[in-house]
């Protein structure tokens, strides 16, 4: 198989697994499961490609709706096996996160030719299943956690932009895009890898403003 395909469904498939382990964590019924991992394995190279004005992948090929749907059934009924489901999401989540920025930058590049918009795009298709997971799900938001997460997409992207513009073969790029958002990510929930907080001041008051 190609293995950029591969990766490709490899993406589509941890952040499937992700939804599915939100739904159990929200002992929701084996519809739920199949939703959530539709959403999240799907939601963010759906938005990606509707941005692009390209045919929507799935829609091309249902095998990625498939994959979504085996996932969550088996997820549905091997759950409970896992004792911390939230720990394994978050690093499933790394998973998908580093593949789909691989994958988005490729299509943007492939689509635009614009290394700008394949950074962008990649950040995008990776982050916004996960997002969307979050929301629908009632969980904390990734993107509210103190360590980087949002930065490992962008560098996953970028490195996979610089490599593909100075002539790498793609598989070449995309390993290792993926290689460098899983570090960041992992770093991350390894280490706490976080930027410093906003600090905030007291506001004035509104008789104080001139």
């Amino acid at each position: 198989m190609n293995p950029i395909l591969l990766l490709d469904y490899a993406g589509v498939a941890v952040f499937a697994a992700t939804g599915a382990l939100a739904a159990s964590r929200k002992q929701l019924d084996i519809i739920g499961f199949l939703f959530l991992a539709s959403v999240t394995g799907i939601g963010g190279g759906t938005f990606r490609d509707l941005i692009l004005g390209a045919p929507v992948f799935w829609v091309r090929n249902p095998d990625y709706v498939l994959i979504c749907a085996v996932i969550g059934v088996l997820v549905f009924f091997t759950a409970h096996m896992v004792e911390s489901r939230y720990k394994l999401l978050l690093w499933l989540d790394a998973l998908g996160l580093s593949a789909y920025s691989a994958m988005g930058a490729a299509k943007g590049m492939a689509v635009t030719g614009s290394p700008t918009v394949a950074v962008v795009t990649g950040m995008l298709t990776a982050t916004l299943g996960g997002i969307l997971r979050d929301l629908l799900a009632g969980e904390p938001s990734v993107l509210l956690r103190p360590e980087i997460y949002v930065t490992a997409a962008m560098a996953g992207a970028a490195v996979f932009t610089l490599a593909d513009v100075a002539g790498a073969p793609l598989p070449v790029s995309a390993l290792l895009a993926f290689a460098a958002a899983f570090i960041v990510r992992a770093g991350a929930l390894k280490f706490g890898w976080a930027f410093p907080a906003y600090k905030s001041r007291p506001g004035r008051r509104p008789e104080d403003i001139p």
